[in-house]
């Protein structure tokens, strides 16, 4: 599913042309994960300030935690009736996935019981429209396409949880890799493929609600699952997918981690935002030799801007704090 947006409705959405003089004709992307409806929410007036054009939900968006579906509604509708949250949302458009918390229970996947009506929740509050296609498949997967005068951004959400085979621990509580597992069903990985096949863009923002290139730390990630791992990244070579830019959330820390993969003739980054109300503060030092930049655990929530200069985008890549500080930046060219 591609839900595409011209420059025009793209900027008649957001409100006029005018905000595109405003902005240097700059697209302006923000995204976070891991938001508690019953905490305290500083960040969304900050966020506003930068003045996106989208924000993109990278899950754990409320912490559900429960089999009761009313219970997850509840906790849904307290979030979307949140007075400052409400305000953002009504002037800036927004799209997401989710994450363990919010599917239904921590750290769940392919046998949580109640995934197709919790799928319907998760779909309402991202305000879905009810003849969407992405209501009738399985799992909340889907992309969308931005325009940038004549460049093209594709951003494409992959659900990690709906159809993820089970882990196990070990005594001290660390997750054991699954070797031949699973995390996105074999329908969602035909769709994935053909999105980068057909793809026209210059750039490609994949999200998952877990981190994707980390491998050391004991907790969810893609690298306990080491064989669709190495198949997403076999994919990304094999169809020579242009400018991928990787994004997650999940950990209550933000970073920045790079790698390089046979096959792409560039690295390719993730940034990881995780922590809108609530972090891990004591987390100070966790190990990851793909990490560039500080790891950070206070409150954040990550920015892109795009622009376009002499044929070419530029893309800033921001991790930002609760007064606007910028933690860590990262500036890529993009050329022809």
């Amino acid at each position: 599913m591609i839900k595409y947006l011209s420059y025009l409705s793209f900027f008649a959405l957001l409100g006029c042309a005018s905000m595109a003089t405003k902005k240097e004709k700059a697209l302006i992307i923000a995204f976070g994960s891991c938001n508690r409806q019953n905490l305290p929410q500083p960040m969304w007036d900050i966020i506003a300030q930068d003045q996106p054009d989208l924000w993109i939900w990278l899950g754990d968006n409320i912490y559900g935690d429960t089999n009761d579906m009313a219970v997850l509604k509840a906790k849904y509708d307290l979030q979307l009736n949140h007075e400052v949250y409400k305000k953002f949302a009504a002037k800036i458009p927004v799209v997401g996935i989710w994450d363990d918390h919010d599917f239904g229970r921590n750290d769940a996947g392919k046998n949580y019981p109640f995934k197709k009506q919790s799928q319907q929740l998760a779909l309402d509050f991202l305000q879905e429209p009810a003849n969407s296609p992405r209501r009738k498949q399985e799992g909340i997967y889907t992309a969308y396409e931005y325009r940038l005068n004549k460049k093209k951004v594709k951003v494409i959400l992959l659900d990690n949880r709906y159809h993820q085979d089970s882990l196990q621990k070990d005594k001290d509580q660390a997750y054991i890799p699954n070797q031949k597992g699973d995390i996105l069903g074999e329908a969602q990985w035909q769709w994935l493929e053909n999105q980068l096949r057909t793809s026209t863009a210059d750039v490609h923002l994949i999200g998952s609600g877990i981190q994707f290139i980390p491998e050391q730390h004991p907790y969810e990630k893609w690298a306990n699952f080491p064989a669709a791992r190495q198949r997403l990244f076999d994919l990304l070579a094999r169809t020579k997918a242009k400018s991928v830019v990787l994004i997650s959330g999940d950990r209550h820390i933000g970073e920045f981690s790079k790698i390089d993969i046979t096959g792409l003739n560039y690295p390719i980054y993730e940034i990881t935002s995780s922590g809108l109300t609530h972090t891990s503060i004591n987390n100070t030092s966790e190990p990851n030799q793909y990490r560039v930049g500080p790891l950070v655990n206070q409150k954040h929530y990550g920015l892109f801007q795009f622009r376009e200069q002499s044929g070419n985008l530029t893309l800033e890549m921001d991790l930002k704090g609760e007064k606007g500080e910028i933690f860590h930046t990262e500036k890529i060219i993009i050329k022809n």
